[in-house]
């Protein structure tokens, strides 16, 4: 689009205007001019509205956010695609998110991650070049190369903001092989959410928060890591019908390898209703010197091993379904993920909390959805208690996160008719104290609190 609209400008500088148009009888179906001309574009835009109530006189926050963007991809041309997309945000109303809390000293959590977290203030240039990639697809498989989305258990969009986090590199999807699915591939940079610029993988280390180290200082691992990026693999097998065998791999050069086997079952019951359950683990370890030579500046301890495992158990109908989930980190070490790339993998995931970044973890959550197909209605409820290591427990305890209740109501619309295209998200988290007293510094934003969002998207 940029080279048309560069061309049109050169040819009136040159006293007079070029037509592209060509005859459809002259136009070959099989040219790069074919492929452009019959090429999709989509469009997205979104409104965002987030709202966080603390306890007592610590500080409340909201914030609203609009934006949209597009994106354009060719048609095929001898199996190879391009795209390209970019999102714009403006801050259309918040509190002062730079300012901190007067009580705690702490700064806002949530809200801000819907603009820059770099640059609080800039509440009107907020856009990012997102997607810009090639792909070659044969058969069932493809080849991406370039700024594009993936979703694995580590590297997601984790799109609970306003844009998802993106990344760059070269990315296959092998689907050639029966009942076999393998993915996987090279990532050199990141652009997390809640951010509008590109980081090579070890300076996406640290952008969001380091939290402390195991002696209770400030991390110092931002811009001080070293690696050369990450290497994906993630292979899913069918050996039998209901059963599904999964092996993903991520190794960060320099700094870490992390490994998640997962086995998930499911089987009917009856006419409409099927049960289903899984077992997870994950393991990892430091690589070389955990991405700095200098211990107190390396992201991953070169002393620090990390072990958790899940399960799942549930059932579901025509319209509901319900799980129980456990997960346990070992106090054998802190499980870490830099935030910036992903979301947990883990059963009892929940949004606006997370178990990355500590150990001796044990979380219980039971959820249950409900589905209206002929209102485009979706309704969930999840409840969970999460046990945590002491909030002055450095070594296990890395963002001084307390133990907790969570609640999530979550309720989706999706409109028809006339408003065809537009959807309705609200979702709202409670969070109490579990167990003994602390100070309100471990408490504002973390424990005591809800959060309220209402998003609404029109996709075409």
């Amino acid at each position: 689009m940029l080279l048309v609209v560069s061309s049109a400008a050169f040819a009136q500088q040159e006293g007079h205007v070029q037509h592209t148009e060509v005859s459809a009888a002259t136009v070959d179906s099989g040219s790069v001019f074919h492929a452009f001309k019959k090429g999709k574009l989509d469009g997205h835009f979104r409104y965002f509205g987030m709202a966080t109530i603390n306890e007592g006189n610590l500080s409340d926050y909201y914030a609203n956010a609009i934006g949209g963007g597009i994106k354009y991809e060719t048609a095929a041309y001898k199996g190879f695609r391009m795209g390209i997309s970019g999102f714009f945000i403006f801050n259309i109303g918040s509190s002062n998110l730079e300012e901190k809390d007067e009580i705690t000293g702490q700064p806002n959590r949530y809200e801000i991650g819907l603009f820059d977290i770099t640059d609080p203030n800039n509440k009107h240039d907020i856009d990012r070049l997102e997607e810009l990639y090639i792909t070659y697809s044969w058969k069932s498989s493809k080849l991406s190369v370039g700024a594009q989305l993936i979703n694995t258990p580590f590297i997601n969009e984790q799109d609970g903001r306003m844009r998802p986090t993106e990344v760059a590199g070269i990315y296959t999807y092998f689907r050639e092989l029966k009942n076999t699915s393998v993915e996987g591939g090279y990532i050199a940079s990141v652009s997390p959410r809640s951010t509008v610029n590109w980081y090579s993988v070890a300076r996406s280390i640290g952008v969001y928060s380091q939290g402390i180290n195991r002696e209770g200082q400030k991390n110092d691992y931002a811009g001080n890591t070293s690696s050369a990026g990450i290497l994906l693999l993630d292979v899913k097998h069918s050996p039998v019908k209901g059963l599904q065998l999964n092996l993903s791999e991520l190794f960060v050069e320099n700094v870490f390898n992390t490994t998640l086997l997962q086995v998930d079952y499911e089987s009917k019951l009856g006419k409409h209703t099927k049960w289903f359950a899984g077992l997870q683990t994950v393991s990892q370890f430091a690589i070389a010197d955990g991405g700095n030579a200098d211990a107190m500046k390396a992201y991953y301890p070169r002393q620090n091993k990390a072990f958790t495992f899940g399960m799942r158990a549930g059932a579901s109908g025509k319209q509901w379904e319900s799980s129980i989930n456990v997960n346990r980190i070992t106090a054998q070490g802190q499980y870490l993920m830099p935030r910036e790339w992903g979301r947990d993998p883990f059963y009892t995931f929940l949004p606006r909390e997370r178990s990355e970044g500590f150990g001796d973890v044990t979380a219980l959550v039971a959820q249950t959805t409900y589905r209206l197909p002929k209102a485009r209605l979706k309704a969930g409820l999840a409840i969970g208690t999460v046990k945590m290591p002491s909030v002055y427990n450095y070594s296990l305890n890395k963002y001084g996160m307390p133990s907790y209740h969570h609640m999530n109501v979550d309720v989706r619309h999706q409109f028809g008719g006339f408003w065809h295209g537009f959807d309705l998200h609200f979702l709202y988290t409670h969070k109490w104290l579990r167990g003994d007293e602390v100070a309100d510094r471990y408490k504002i934003n973390k424990v005591n609190m809800g959060n309220w969002n209402l998003i609404l998207n029109f996709k075409f």
